[in-house]
């Protein structure tokens, strides 16, 4: 059994994989009412304060699993039962405050809510607006910003405590990174999932007579280890997968045209990542005309499958939150009909009782090393700089490889200032690249090391040869 990075995918696993199970059974409607006792069978608590409790919440869970809240429009949900432990953020001295004359957290707090009793900082809330200022204003760091982690780890913004203080999400703020389900302790978010859809659209094929393709993104190298790509392919087919198709296929396509995009306006921002792209219009909606009008590697992979088998249907797997999103959008026209991530494509290994990892192989070799790199933070500028030698142009690229949200915003700053020596913003919601998706089996320092090898595994295949090799030209 797989080792887990965390005891909150592990319990999610379980939602996933019970959920799924009952799909490939037709047996979801009375089958979820038995999946909260047999995932916490009793009669002692392991998370919580009783199974009652850890039930409900599996509950909330198995509605996420099988589509969430119709009405919602985010992507990712707070489960309200389960939000219940985190402190409410505020500014806190800390024991290593000094009582020192110069008082600076004093003198900068505009709401004077800081005063000295007894030689040391005390905080007076309900003046407090939480500006931060005090924190760097002391010389000793003794002032610390107790912050939820979801908080903390959404850099757009989106997410604060409501009224009632669980987490709240703004989904006029939300970019559906998925960085708040990663960071969230007790599993109180948790992303929509389509995996009923998936495992329908595979038990259909057949009686409605279409094909059912897989299209895995590049992050895919060593997710499923010990077993390796070629026998996740072979995986993907015994679940009902006609074929599989490399996303960096599709990252090729887009790199090239990119390349010419960026040759005519002199300026450009990638689109690849869907989280950047909605990140940009919420936030410099002036500046979104920087934003390629290429689609992105998932969209031209499902659109070159579909220019071969126009009845075909396109599932993305990848480590993607917000290509959950992406995929309904008007502009990507339908070329994606279902996106899965990795850990729903474990759960669905698992609920088909197929170890991957026993499996024979499946030769999967369509993209050029390029493409492949698209996955990790640098790769997207790597690949237009490699397709613009390639088409013999003389435009001088300059990158800015932007890896998070913050220094998305910076480039974007310097952007509307003219400040800055570059012509190509790559925006990556992720810090590190898809390779630390909010969606991966294990995010991890060595993921771009799975990739870079995968990678050098198509060495000598140039983006042109991948490209033209697809296209039979």
């Amino acid at each position: 059994m797989r080792v887990f990075e965390t005891s909150v995918q592990e319990l999610k696993n379980d939602v996933l994989r019970s959920v799924a199970k009952l799909a490939w059974e037709d047996d979801l409607q009375t089958g979820i009412l038995d999946i909260p006792e047999q995932i916490i069978p009793g009669p002692e608590a392991k998370m919580r304060c009783c199974i009652y409790k850890e039930r409900a919440i599996i509950s909330q869970r198995v509605k996420l699993a099988m589509g969430g809240d119709k009405g919602n429009p985010n992507l990712v949900e707070v489960l309200p039962i389960a939000c219940d432990e985190c402190p409410v953020t505020q500014i806190a001295v800390g024991p290593a405050c000094r009582g020192c004359i110069a008082t600076r957290c004093v003198h900068t707090c505009p709401k004077d809510a800081i005063s000295i009793v007894n030689h040391r900082a005390v905080i007076d809330h309900s003046k407090c607006i939480t500006c931060g200022k005090c924190l760097t204003a002391c010389p000793y760091g003794a002032i610390e910003k107790n912050q939820r982690p979801c908080e903390r780890g959404c850099k757009a913004g989106a997410i604060s405590m409501g009224e009632d203080k669980k987490a709240f999400v703004d989904p006029a703020k939300c970019t559906s990174c998925g960085a708040c389900v990663y960071q969230c302790p007790f599993g109180a978010i948790m992303d929509k999932s389509f995996l009923v859809d998936a495992v329908e659209m595979l038990k259909g094929a057949d009686k409605w007579n279409y094909r059912v393709y897989a299209a895995v993104a590049p992050s895919i190298a060593g997710q499923f280890a010990p077993a390796d790509l070629s026998q996740v392919v072979t995986g993907l087919k015994l679940l009902g997968f006609h074929d599989v198709v490399e996303v960096a296929l599709g990252a090729d396509m887009t790199a090239r045209r990119e390349a010419q995009e960026l040759t005519e306006k002199g300026m450009l921002a990638s689109s690849c990542c869907p989280a950047f792209v909605d990140y940009v219009e919420k936030n410099f909606p002036e500046q979104a005309h920087l934003i390629s009008e290429t689609p992105s590697p998932m969209v031209m992979a499902a659109r070159y499958i579909k220019q071969r088998d126009p009845g075909g249907k396109v599932v993305f797997i990848g480590p993607c939150v917000a290509k959950k999103k992406e995929f309904r959008l008007g502009k990507t026209m339908g070329a994606v009909d279902c996106v899965l991530t990795f850990e729903e494509l474990y759960a669905l290994f698992e609920s088909r009782g197929l170890d991957v990892a026993q499996l024979e192989d499946t030769e999967l070799d369509q993209a050029s090393g390029y493409g492949r790199t698209f996955a990790r933070s640098g790769g997207v500028a790597a690949a237009v700089a490699e397709a613009l030698k390639e088409q013999g142009s003389d435009f001088a690229l300059k990158a800015n490889p932007c890896s998070g949200f913050e220094a998305c915003k910076l480039a974007f700053l310097k952007a509307a200032k003219g400040v800055g020596d570059f012509n190509f913003i790559e925006g990556m919601g992720c810090e590190g690249g898809c390779v630390q998706g909010p969606a991966q089996l294990i995010r991890s320092p060595r993921n771009q090391g799975d990739v870079e090898r995968h990678a050098r595994q198509a060495e000598g295949r140039t983006i042109q040869n991948a490209v033209e090799a697809a296209q039979g030209t």
